[in-house]
């Protein structure tokens, strides 16, 4: 098992500089989400090779591997311009992740939720263009439902990646995302099983809560999605019942800190962060989960560094 950096809130960072502002804050794995200098939400690539192999080189001094790299491209439309051009823009973020050395990218589904058949029309599209490469690069996709997006609930994402039916394509479970996702983090995950390879970790409130009044926005009945991304303890989002779930079917993936919002406090947040997933794991999986490895770096691949457990007493949360 890995522990992973989503480093959203250092995006201001120079992306040379990011890996050892990473190292400082304790983790030796960094999730490469959308960033401006580097695959922005929506847009081409921006990083040209040169500058990807000075990063891959500024990884391994500073002992950091990367276990994905997150493209988000409306590769399920909402128009077939869209389309094209995400799927463009897929195929370099591809390239990119080859030449960093990286075996695994994440996305979201994508899509709008009011054209539903549309965007999946619109994604088997793309999909039957992009797995070809995919396979071929020896690059994994790990897919997430996402608010707002075409599929938002977790059964039906799975469902929808059991249709895929690709050995490169997994699910990811997003902590933040459970009351959109359905409020069933257990079952989804059960459900999920070996193909869950990656959770994105944090807190959110539940938008449900006070029938309904917990966030008030108008004009009334309007569709807007509301959820945070903030450290584990802050929310109502139930950590100690989701590992538990992880720990039932054996997980044995990547675990990335997602807290978003809170830039002021970027480094003693993720701090903090990495601390409580440690004490999480410690608490519901056996001992050896995260074993002792040699440092970590870019040329590293699946290799797990050393993540030393600290468990919990059964009455303890962290």
């Amino acid at each position: 098992m890995r522990i992973a950096l989503d480093p959203q809130m250092l995006r201001t960072t120079p992306l040379l500089e990011l890996p050892d502002v990473v190292a400082g804050m304790g983790y030796e794995w960094i999730e490469l989400s959308p960033r401006e200098d580097f695959i922005p939400f929506f847009k081409h690539p921006r990083v040209d090779t040169a500058t990807v192999r000075a990063f891959r080189s500024r990884l391994a001094d500073a002992g950091v591997g990367v276990t994905s790299v997150l493209p988000v491209l409306r590769w399920s439309g909402p128009g077939e311009v869209e389309r094209q051009a995400a799927v463009r823009y897929w195929k370099r973020a591809i390239e990119i992740c080859v030449e960093l050395g990286v075996d695994t990218m994440n996305s979201e589904f994508n899509g709008r939720p009011e054209a539903p058949e549309l965007a999946e029309a619109m994604f088997w599209r793309s999909m039957e263009e992009l797995l070809p490469v995919f396979e071929r690069e020896g690059v994994k996709l790990a897919l997430e439902p996402h608010p707002d997006d075409f599929i938002e609930l977790g059964h039906p994402a799975l469902d929808m990646i059991r249709g895929i039916d690709s050995p490169c394509v997994s699910f990811l479970y997003c902590l933040p995302h459970t009351f959109h996702q359905g409020d069933d983090a257990p079952g989804i995950i059960a459900n999920a099983g070996e193909l869950l390879t990656h959770v994105h970790v944090a807190d959110s409130m539940d938008h449900r809560a006070s029938d309904g009044l917990r966030y008030i926005t108008n004009p009334p009945g309007n569709t807007t999605r509301v959820h945070q991304h903030m450290e584990l303890g802050r929310g109502d989002v139930d950590a100690d019942e989701a590992f538990a779930a992880l720990a039932g079917i054996g997980f044995d993936g990547v675990l990335t800190t997602c807290v978003f919002g809170w830039d002021d406090q970027a480094r003693e947040s993720g701090t903090r962060m990495l601390d409580a997933i440690r004490r999480l794991v410690g608490k519901h999986f056996p001992a050896g989960t995260l074993p002792d490895a040699d440092a970590a770096g870019p040329d590293a691949g699946t290799s797990r560094p050393n993540f030393p457990q600290t468990p919990l007493p059964d009455d303890t949360a962290p």
